[in-house]
């Protein structure tokens, strides 16, 4: 990111994104630590620190939306966490949610345990399923994608939206979330909420702040109507 391409974003906010609602307990996010992507480079990056947590925000209030049970909602919010971490590069990369996948299933103590998180076995299987097939289009699912798909269904399609509602961080308009590839209903309300997380942590990075302190403002940001 960078200043002039935020000011544009900024300036060309569209009008499905306007605010309409405060939240007034926004969850509080959960940052992947820099060691566990695949590049150093991409901890900054468009898929990087900052995007793996608002993803997560995005899908724990979409989890609160949808009423999922506690491990339900815990499995989505580890998934969003790290859904990118593994990335190999920032262009199409398609193998990268199956290597995150693999990677959590290998790193889930340590994760977990970064996150002040426990969950049972089932749970880490079901978010290293949604991880593997968050980039892939449902009618491009091989007969083994639509098994992974079977055991995760809510889990897959929360993942998907929460990625897709955070790509107002891209520079063509072109590349902004685009509804008809999901398989959830997503809340009007979400759109702005999803613009103004992305706005605001992407500029305080750009004034100087940490990641953390950069999605804590954010955090605050989406909890007042301006």
């Amino acid at each position: 990111m960078d200043q002039p391409t935020l000011t544009w974003i900024a300036a060309n906010r569209p009008a499905e994104a306007a605010r309409t609602v405060a939240v007034p307990d926004p969850p509080i996010p959960l940052l992947p630590e820099p060691g566990w992507f695949a590049r150093e480079q991409a901890v900054d990056g468009i898929h990087g620190v900052r995007h793996n947590a608002r993803v997560y925000l995005l899908a724990d209030l979409l989890a609160r939306y949808y009423g999922l049970h506690d491990e339900q909602r815990a499995a989505l919010r580890l998934a969003a966490a790290v859904h990118d971490c593994r990335r190999h590069n920032d262009q199409t990369d398609p193998e990268h949610g199956q290597r995150a996948a693999h990677w959590l299933a290998r790193h889930h103590q340590a994760v977990t345990a970064s996150f002040h998180m426990s969950l049972p076995a089932g749970a880490v299987t079901a978010a290293c399923a949604a991880i593997s097939l968050h980039n892939i289009d449902y009618t491009a699912f091989s007969a083994a994608q639509r098994k992974a798909y079977a055991r995760a269904p809510r889990l897959t399609d929360l993942l998907k939206a929460a990625d897709c509602l955070d790509r107002y961080r891209l520079p063509l308009d072109r590349w902004w979330p685009d509804l008809a590839r999901l398989r959830v209903d997503v809340p009007a309300w979400m759109y702005g909420i999803a613009f103004d997380l992305m706005l605001a942590s992407e500029q305080a990075r750009l004034d100087g702040a940490g990641h953390h302190q950069a999605l804590t403002h954010a955090r605050h940001t989406i909890s007042h109507l301006r």
